[in-house]
C-alpha cells in the first residue's frame, strides 16, 4: 500500500540519573563519594534509504520512543549510553512540524542520517559535588529528559523522468517495458493506483529513474481523482514524458488529451508546466495511429515521438532522446 503522508510522535530517550554512592570496603569504613554518571538517552534518527518507496511501514505505530540511558553505578561506573533509534524513510521524504507546518528537513541524500530528536544527557554522580568543605555530598543530578515532538512526514518521489498522461495512456506498459518494475497492467482506466519507480538502462549502461504516476483526469489539480496528491510526485523530476494514446479507442482525442494534462500541470504549478517535456504518442502500430500521431504534432506545434510498447517500435529512439535531454537538464529545486 502506498502511503505518502504520515503524522508521527517521537520521543528521544531520557538521560540516566547520577548515582549517590560512597567507597566502602574492608579497609575503608567511611570513604569518599564514588557515584557514577548516568548514561545519555538515545536519539531518534531518520535514515533516507532506497530500501523503501512508501511510508506504509511506519503506519500503525503511533509513537516512536528511543531507549533511556542507564543509571549511574557505584565505584565511579557510568551508566550505559542508550542506542539510537533509527527509522528508515524513503528518499525524498520531507519532515515538517505538525503544528506550525514549517519544513524541518528535506531528506534527499541516500544513507545520510538526520537527527530528529536528541536524547537527554545523563546526570552527574555525587563524585562531582565533593569539595574541600563538603566531602560527603549526598546529591546527584537527575538525567535530562529527551526531546519530544510531533512531525508530519511528506513523501515526494525523486526520479529523473515522470510519466504523465490520462488513464490508459500506456504509462505502466512503457514502465514495464523499459525497467524491471512490474506494475499491474490491464486494458481499462485507473489500473495504476499508486506511484511506482523503476530504473531504465540505456546506451553504455547509463541509467535513469522513471516514476509512473497514476493517470490524471480533468480537475486533478483540484484534487479530483486524488490528482493533487499524485501531481506532487512529479515536482522533483528533471523532465516529463507526456504520453498520449493514439490508438483507435483513446479515452479522449489525442489533441484534447494533451490539452487536459497541460492544463492540470499549469494549474498545479507554473514551474512544473515549464519543466522540459517530451511528448510521446503511444500505441502507434498501424497507418491510422501514425496519422493520428502526426496530426497531434501539427495540433500542438511540437515534435511527437511515436512508440509502441507492444512491438518495441520507437523505444530505442525514445531512450536516446531522454538521455540527451537529461544530460543538459539539472535537477529542479523544489520546496
Amino acid at each position: 500500500m502506498f502511503v505518502d503522508e504520515l503524522v508521527i510522535k517521537v520521543r528521544a530517550g531520557n538521560g540516566g540519573h547520577g548515582c549517590v554512592s560512597f567507597l566502602r570496603d574492608a579497609k575503608t569504613l567511611r570513604g569518599g563519594p564514588n557515584g557514577g554518571d548516568g548514561g545519555d538517552g538515545g536519539d531518534i534518527v531518520l535514515l533516507p534509504t532506497t530500501h523503501c518507496n512508501t511510508l506504509y511501514h511506519l503506519t500503525g505505530r503511533g509513537e516512536f520512543a528511543a531507549p533511556n540511558g542507564g543509571q549511574g553505578l557505584p565505584q565511579n561506573c557510568g551508566g550505559k549510553d542508550a542506542e539510537d533509534l533509527q527509522i528508515e524513510v524513503p528518499i525524498g521524504t520531507q519532515v515538517l512540524d505538525a503544528e506550525r507546518g514549517n519544513l524541518l528537513a528535506d531528506l534527499e541524500t541516500p544513507d545520510r542520517p538526520w537527527v530528529l530528536v536528541r536524547g537527554g544527557h545523563g546526570g552527574r554522580g555525587n563524585t562531582h559535588f565533593a569539595t574541600a568543605t563538603h566531602r560527603t555530598p549526598r546529591t546527584a543530578e537527575r538525567g535530562k529528559p529527551g526531546e519530544a515532538r510531533t512531525v508530519r512526514l511528506s513523501l515526494k518521489l525523486i526520479a529523473d523522468v515522470g510519466l504523465l498522461g490520462l488513464p490508459n495512456a500506456g504509462k505502466s506498459t512503457l514502465m514495464a517495458t523499459l525497467t524491471r518494475a512490474r506494475p499491474k497492467i490491464a486494458d481499462y482506466p485507473f489500473t495504476t493506483l499508486e506511484p511506482m519507480l523503476g530504473i531504465a538502462v540505456g546506451p553504455g549502461e547509463r541509467t535513469f529513474v522513471l516514476a509512473d504516476i497514476p493517470g490524471l483526469i480533468e480537475g486533478a489539480s483540484r484534487g479530483k481523482g486524488l490528482g493533487d496528491k499524485f501531481l506532487k510526485h512529479v515536482e522533483r523530476t528533471r523532465l516529463l514524458l507526456h504520453l498520449v494514446d493514439c490508438s483507435d479507442l483513446p479515452l479522449l482525442p489525442p489533441a484534447e488529451a494533451y490539452r487536459v494534462i497541460r492544463t492540470e500541470l499549469a494549474q498545479h504549478s507554473t514551474e512544473l508546466a515549464a519543466r522540459p517535456t517530451l511528448v510521446v504518442a503511444t500505441k502507434v502500430e498501424d497507418e491510422a495511429s501514425r496519422a493520428r500521431a502526426a496530426a497531434l504534432a501539427d495540433a500542438i506545434g511540437a515534435p511527437v515521438l511515436p512508440i509502441s510498447s507492444a512491438t518495441g517500435a520507437g523505444l530505442s529512439e525514445l531512450v536516446l532522446a531522454v538521455h540527451a535531454l537529461l544530460a543538459r537538464t539539472p535537477r529542479p529545486v523544489v520546496g
